[in-house]
């Protein structure tokens, strides 16, 4: 039997994908997978090696130290499910959230802590074999659940994974979903997890490293005050209050998009499609019939009518309202992430 065919929505994040997500999850013939590989950490997401059942439960169930912290300092990202949830079991200063439980069960349903029992004897009983067709066999328990032939994962801040996903999965398709830059960025400047990012990097150039590894004491005692104040226990207040340069943002977008194309571009063009959020929301119905014949799903009236629904324009054009000299600042730190677009596009 053939893997279920599945798709990879990428992207900065920031981009207006957890709307796709919505529209997807709307779609019989779509298992919606919601910010799977952010929720268990990208970087140990994939192993290389064969796992058994029971360590490819602990890749899925082990709480994610960052996003409990965040969560516990009553300062959770508004992607996090599993905090909302009424009557839940597990606490991120108690038990820890599953990493499984915070994005992904939540946006199938409304009893994650259940579905968690269910798949729980079932993935732990899986015999060694590589992760990927664990990955599969888990949507295959999904979409006994929840219906779907095609599974579509969506996670924010994707991009940089495009690698070891096209390695891992190689009859994968690729949808790349980008934004307007000086929106995408002003976005960014506002979330609390790219505001970490942001502080990281200034980290990492006040100190004249690269990597984290590399910050020995003797380089921490270089940094200026205020900066290391920040790294005593990471203080998510601080980072949310700290004043930083929009124009930062989009040296980060530009970043991300300039190195995400150049992932892309060694994958054949059959096997991706990009979609820009501006034009999905000025061509709502035909962007989404374009998305689903790509996916290999029927574009149903009935569905393009309440995917177009759930699109909200209310903040595009939102960089606009900056004042004239900080717009201009952020249109030049984003230059080289546009050309990059107009470059692969």
């Amino acid at each position: 039997m053939s893997p279920r065919p599945l798709v990879f929505v990428v992207g900065t994040g920031r981009t207006g994908s957890t709307a796709l997500s919505r529209i997807f999850s709307l779609h019989p013939d779509i298992l919606s997978i919601n910010e799977l590989f952010v929720s268990v950490d990208g970087a140990n997401a994939l192993p290389k090696e064969p796992l058994d059942g029971g360590g490819f439960w602990r890749v899925l169930a082990t709480p994610n130290v960052i996003f409990d912290a965040m969560t516990a300092n009553g300062t959770p990202l508004p992607e996090f499910l599993y905090p909302r949830v009424p009557s839940r079991r597990f606490t991120a200063d108690g038990t820890g959230i599953p990493a499984l439980s915070l994005m992904v069960l939540p946006h199938l349903t409304d009893d994650p802590d259940e579905l968690l029992d269910a798949l729980e004897p079932e993935v732990t009983s899986w015999p060694a074999r590589p992760v990927a067709r664990h990955y599969e066999a888990l949507f295959d328990l999904l979409a006994a659940r929840f219906g779907g032939r095609v599974a579509v994962e969506r996670s924010g801040h994707s991009l940089e994974w495009v690698p070891q996903l096209r390695e891992t999965f190689p009859q994968a398709r690729f949808l790349h979903m980008f934004r307007d830059g000086p929106d995408c960025a002003l976005s960014m400047s506002r979330h609390l997890g790219f505001r970490s990012s942001a502080l990281v990097r200034e980290i990492l150039e006040s100190a004249g490293v690269e990597s984290v590894l590399e910050l020995t004491p003797e380089r921490l005692q270089n940094l200026p005050p205020d900066l290391a104040a920040l790294l005593g226990g990471f203080n998510f207040d601080a980072v949310r209050d700290r004043a930083v340069p929009v124009a930062r943002f989009g040296a980060l977008w530009s970043e991300m998009i300039v190195e995400g194309v150049e992932h892309l571009a060694r994958i054949p063009t059959e096997y991706q499609m990009s979609v820009k959020y501006e034009e999905l929301l000025s061509s709502r119905h035909s962007e989404l019939t374009r998305l689903a014949e790509f996916i290999g799903v029927h574009p149903d009236p009935e569905w393009l009518r309440a995917g177009a629904a759930l699109l909200d324009d209310s903040k595009q054009g939102a960089a606009l309202q900056l004042a004239p000299d900080e717009l201009a600042e952020l249109r030049e730190s984003c230059k080289p992430g546009i050309v990059a677009l107009e470059n692969h596009y």
